[in-house]
């Protein structure tokens, strides 16, 4: 009987706990009999050494923070020194067998191919098309077309690294196929999904967040970057207000990230303070009180070559708890939610605006939506059935140890 591959995987852009997918997935295959390390930064900026649910973890103070090229450079550089030297240590005192590195950023394949040379497989978990982020969501026309070029080679250089690709979805996986020059037989698609089973457990366990009296809740909740649409929500809220005479609602933001404080400002200009709620960062054992607490949830990602390529954690989070979706019209928001959602015209608030006052004013149509919603999560989605692939990958590697 061969012996439970030993995995080490590297985290950059999270710290471990705040991480949904990459937890899932160590806990997955911890459970399962391999031995799993990660590598991260650290949410309070120390040294750390835990064990989480059988996990071991390796946590680092995080960079300072900054922006732009020299911003970017000074991060993605540290992280790498000290994800080099933990997993020189890591090799040093248990070994592993596998490199298993979520990305962004696209630069973990340096250290994998050092670890190459000794036999060690890399497993590249594909979550962000890094080049499109830059270029079509984060900086658009104010990008450089040297960066983007320098983007574009770090990931097929990872492609090209990897023994084997993890792709969110059908589009990623297209991507691997095309520009990564990776056969079929190397990629495996594990979708972003929660589980159902700890997340019914946890909805009966707490109350729901309470709402003001006489008012729908509109919510949104995951990390809010600049390329997540938290503004175009913000817009559509003013198009609520100051255009369609709405006072019969609160939006509720639960979650935090570097457009907040933008987002906030805007609040303010619009004069709709009183219409939006910031709830901050919050740890995710107690995200189900918020979830419940939602009666339209809101996916705004705007449509770009970037979003419309992505699945968002949020819209699977949203339909687990039967809850109904407005989101712009992106091909995998509609791979993700199907008729669970009300699709607005790419990019118009307006229209935004528009597909929230249907819901607002039928509550059938939103409980017939949630409803929707939750099957397609118990029959296809969640964790559950992901995991499947996840394990069925490792099962393939473990056979050609």
């Amino acid at each position: 009987m061969q012996k439970p591959l030993r995995i080490l995987m590297l985290l950059e852009n999270n710290p471990y706990l705040k991480d949904i997918r990459v937890r899932q997935e160590a806990q997955s295959l911890a459970k399962e009999g391999y031995t799993v390390t990660v590598i991260c930064p650290h949410s309070k900026g120390r040294f750390s050494h835990d064990v989480h649910e059988g996990v071991r973890v390796y946590s680092y103070p995080p960079p300072p923070g900054g922006e732009g090229l020299i911003g970017y450079a000074v991060e993605y550089g540290y992280s790498l020194v000290m994800a080099f030297f933990y997993s020189l240590y890591c090799f040093l005192r248990r070994g592993f067998d596998v490199i298993h590195a979520h990305n962004p950023p696209d630069l973990y394949f340096i250290i994998a191919r050092m670890y190459k040379l000794l036999g060690k497989t890399f497993v590249f978990d594909h979550h962000d098309l890094s080049p499109e982020l830059y270029r079509y969501s984060r900086f658009g026309e104010e990008g450089s077309e040297k960066v983007y070029r320098a983007l574009m080679a770090l990931e097929i250089a990872t492609f090209k690294a990897a023994d084997y690709v993890i792709a969110t979805n059908a589009s990623y996986r297209q991507v691997a196929l095309e520009r990564g020059q990776r056969k079929p037989e190397q990629i495996t698609i594990v979708r972003n999904g929660p589980d159902m089973a700890k997340l019914a457990t946890a909805v009966q366990e707490l109350e729901p967040v309470a709402n003001p009296p006489g008012k729908t809740v509109i919510g949104f909740l995951g990390i809010i970057g600049f390329q997540d649409g938290a503004d175009y929500l913000l817009h559509a809220v003013n198009e609520l207000v100051h255009t369609h005479g709405r006072t019969d609602f609160l939006c509720r933001i639960v979650g935090d990230g570097a457009a907040v404080p933008s987002l906030k400002q805007q609040v303010e200009e619009q004069n709709t303070g009183d219409y939006v709620e910031f709830v901050g960062w919050v740890p995710h054992t107690t995200v189900p009180r918020y979830l419940q607490s939602f009666d339209i949830c809101a996916a705004p990602e705007p449509k770009n070559i970037y979003t419309d390529q992505c699945t968002m954690i949020k819209m699977m989070e949203y339909m687990s708890v039967a809850k109904p979706i407005v989101a712009f019209d992106l091909t995998e928001h509609r791979r993700s939610a199907g008729e669970a959602a009300v699709y607005a015209q790419a990019n118009d608030p307006a229209d935004y605006a528009a597909k929230i006052i249907t819901l607002l004013d039928d509550p059938d149509l939103r409980a017939r939506l949630g409803q929707v919603g939750r099957q397609r999560m118990e029959d296809e989605l969640a964790w559950e059935h992901q995991e499947k692939a996840l394990l069925g990958l490792y099962a393939k590697i473990t056979t050609k140890q």
